[in-house]
């Protein structure tokens, strides 16, 4: 069998293609979903990481948020999909196993994003955070008004690393059940016994995908060098 009719055993044969396109659907999904979640609660821990905490309870959200990036980053993220829905949501059958994976990457993400947002506005002078409470802004606003914005352009090359990673991250969701880009393409390896071909043009979709993100990414970033 040559090369082009492996590839039209792999994509037309039993209508093959629809299990491919609903695994690129979940696997976008997932990233897209994930990263949202990832930046969101970065944002906030890292946030609550940088405050100058004096009370008890800011005190203790800090260390919760310390602990949080710890585990995360130290645990594989096999492990905390397996986890999470196998163990904390196993009885929560409502929740599909799509929305389980976008809530595990979000939270291993988020504390990845953590550090990024982190260094980010560490980066930033701190005679600006100076300059702006001096002019009676709160520290919520100055960081909001003044730091943020700021911090949004030195971390976006990172966050669409993040973005790239958490796309080929997502790649184990097949774990859970989740007809994702390569669980499809490795049920049409077990149903065609062809390996290379499959596996072959899935390779080429994850690099056609992270080509456009990178492409989009330049993009934006020049369009912020010019604001």
């Amino acid at each position: 069998m040559s090369f082009i009719e492996n590839i039209i055993n792999v994509l037309i044969r039993d209508q093959r293609y629809k299990i491919i396109l609903e695994g690129l659907k979940n696997t976008l999904f997932i990233t897209t979903g994930g990263l949202i979640i990832g930046i969101t609660l970065g944002t906030i821990t890292a946030l609550i990481k940088i405050h100058p905490h004096k009370t008890w309870l800011g005190k203790s959200l800090k260390s919760i948020a310390n602990l949080y990036t710890t585990v995360i980053r130290g645990t594989p993220v096999t492990a905390q999909l397996l986890l999470i829905y196998f163990g904390i949501f196993a009885s929560v059958r409502s929740l599909n196993a799509v929305m389980v994976a976008i809530i595990v990457f979000g939270i291993n993400s988020g504390a990845y994003v953590t550090e990024i947002i982190r260094g980010g506005i560490l980066s930033i002078d701190k005679g600006q955070l100076e300059a702006a409470r001096s002019l009676g802004l709160s520290y919520s606003q100055s960081m909001k008004k003044v730091i943020l914005p700021q911090t949004v352009k030195v971390v976006l090359p990172s966050i669409i690393n993040e973005f790239i990673a958490l796309l080929k991250e997502t790649s184990v969701a097949g774990f859970i059940t989740v007809i994702d880009l390569t669980n499809a393409f490795r049920l049409i390896t077990s149903a065609t016994y062809d390996a290379f071909t499959p596996y072959l043009m899935m390779s080429i979709i994850y690099l056609l995908l992270v080509i456009i993100i990178a492409s989009f990414a330049k993009r934006i970033e020049k369009r912020l060098k010019i604001d």
